[in-house]
């Protein structure tokens, strides 16, 4: 950090000191606009000559063979369409938070849209008025796109996953206050904390009176100052992003400090309300009478979309059985050489409306384990009384009944592939709220029963969420988001997200 004396004396802390001079971010941009450009290039160039079997210049090697010489005009318009569409994408926004899966949405987004355009344009426009009888290759723009696809999305993951590593060494981080000094507060700073990669360095918080007392093992944070004095930190520790946390500061207060900050600071404001506290986007507006009327709980899915939801959950159980196989076999000897009992645990599970299923799972504690610690856990967990010795799923630290395998098994996940049985027998979905056991139904408050409405998953939203780090209530939020915003994208978006989850080991401890 750098000593700067004026901030340092009044707030408690120096102003950040920047790690790379000022304009290397600006020419990163330019130097990464630049590669789209001569990558634009080479993919069409590249699928010309894969589908034609031709040379792109010309003999003498100063100009267009005359086979590619159609296909000029295309060329310049495809580049340009395609630095165009990333633009839009905001591919080169390199500030702030971002997801592998997002950024590759974005690049996809990128690419399919401007194919669209080169098509149109090459057998709308034609390469100029010389070719306008000349018959295009529909082959060149499917391998172009498919070249590009690859091309782009390897080359923009791989610049975020240098990005990445910068940040962890404190490069590229942007300069951040929290507003607030209650648990919100505390869990976004932690969270920003630890995970550098999102891009977010916290000078430290903002409020009135001194924080609430941390988790065991957190860091206090610094309390620069009040609300009131939230323009003038911004602007002297030179402040970008500020995340408030409390929703209980009066709006006008907050109104004026933005106001006093001006635009040209360039500050962006963010509010980050309770864990998942949000009006479900499944809600129908009605009429009784005169009187308008929304209604909030409906069906969470239509007819249709559970036959969507069913096939999907088919094709992907089967596909992913045939594929996982060789495991299956592998985990199955580890387990019966590991210690003596069955292979598969079963147990009983709550599944949609509360019908009883048993739940397959390669077994990973002794076979004569008592589920007694197992219901005390629970039992924590449901009443908000966790004292850190038990997890989401209500599963012990230090846990004596797992065994050497099945501790491997549960932090690669690989005890849960039995359970694609279930999705293929219908019991359960590939995507879904957690299947919880019945004597944790058992105390459930009738909010909580709202869970059951769908199919549990094999993977979810609880599980990207941060599984170890949820209490029961927060995971039943993240439950009753998943089946009021239920979507195929939102599936698809989880699966790409539980990949890296299960990498990083955010498994039950």
């Amino acid at each position: 950090m750098e000593s700067e004396t004026g901030p340092k004396a009044r707030f408690g802390v120096a102003r950040t000191k920047k790690r790379v001079p000022e304009w290397v971010m600006p020419a990163t941009k330019v130097a990464v606009f630049a590669a789209d450009i001569l990558l634009s290039a080479f993919c069409f160039l590249a699928a010309f000559m894969f589908r034609s079997e031709k040379s792109v210049v010309s003999d003498d090697g100063w100009g267009w063979s005359q086979d590619f010489s159609p296909y000029a005009g295309i060329l310049a318009f495809a580049v340009v369409a395609r630095a165009l569409m990333l633009l839009y994408q905001r591919v080169y926004d390199l500030g702030g938070a971002f997801t592998y899966t997002r950024e590759a949405i974005k690049v996809f987004k990128a690419i399919l849209v401007s194919s669209l355009l080169i098509v149109a344009w090459a057998f709308l426009f034609r390469g100029g008025f010389a070719f306008r009888e000349f018959s295009y290759s529909r082959g060149v723009f499917l391998i172009d796109f498919g070249i590009a696809l690859a091309a782009f999305t390897l080359f923009h993951l791989s610049i975020r996953a240098l990005q990445a590593r910068f940040r962890e060494r404190g490069i590229n981080l942007i300069p951040t206050v929290v507003v607030g000094n209650n648990s919100e507060a505390m869990q976004t700073i932690t969270e920003l904390t630890e995970r550098r990669h999102l891009g977010y360095r916290v000078i430290g918080m903002i409020a009135d009176s001194p924080p609430e007392t941390p988790a065991e093992g957190a860091a206090m944070p610094a309390l620069l100052g009040s609300v009131d004095e939230l323009s003038d930190i911004i602007r002297e520790l030179e402040i970008q992003e500020v995340i408030i946390t409390d929703t209980s500061i009066k709006s006008e207060r907050l109104f004026d400090a933005m106001m006093a900050v001006g635009r040209s600071q360039r500050v962006e404001f963010r509010f980050a309300p309770s864990l998942f506290d949000l009006l479900p986007q499944k809600t129908s507006v009605d009429q009784i009478g005169v009187l308008p009327m929304v209604r909030l709980f409906r069906d969470p899915l239509s007819d249709g979309q559970r036959l969507v939801k069913r096939l999907s959950d088919i094709v992907i159980a089967t596909i992913a059985a045939i594929v996982s196989a060789p495991i299956w076999l592998a985990a199955a000897i580890a387990v019966k050489l590991d210690s003596p009992g069955n292979v598969m645990f079963r147990q009983e599970r709550v599944g949609m409306d509360g019908r009883v299923f048993l739940c397959y799972k390669f077994r990973t504690m002794r076979s004569d384990a008592d589920d007694s610690l197992h219901r005390e856990a629970y039992t924590k967990n449901i009443a908000g009384r966790s004292d850190g010795d038990s997890a989401l799923h209500g599963k012990v630290k230090d846990d004596p009944r797992i065994t050497r395998v099945g501790s491997w098994l549960r932090r690669s996940s690989i005890d849960e592939l039995p359970q694609l049985i279930n999705v293929i027998l219908g019991d359960m979905s590939i995507v879904g709220p957690r299947p919880p056991i019945p004597y944790e139904v058992e105390q459930y408050e009738p909010w909580h029963r709202k869970r059951l409405d769908m199919k549990p998953g094999i993977t979810g939203l609880w599980q990207v969420s941060g599984r170890n780090r949820l209490t029961f209530e927060e995971m039943v939020r993240v439950d009753l988001y998943y089946i009021e915003n239920w979507s195929l994208l939102l599936d698809l978006r989880i699966l790409l997200l539980t990949i890296p989850a299960i990498l990083r080991g955010d498994e039950t401890r």
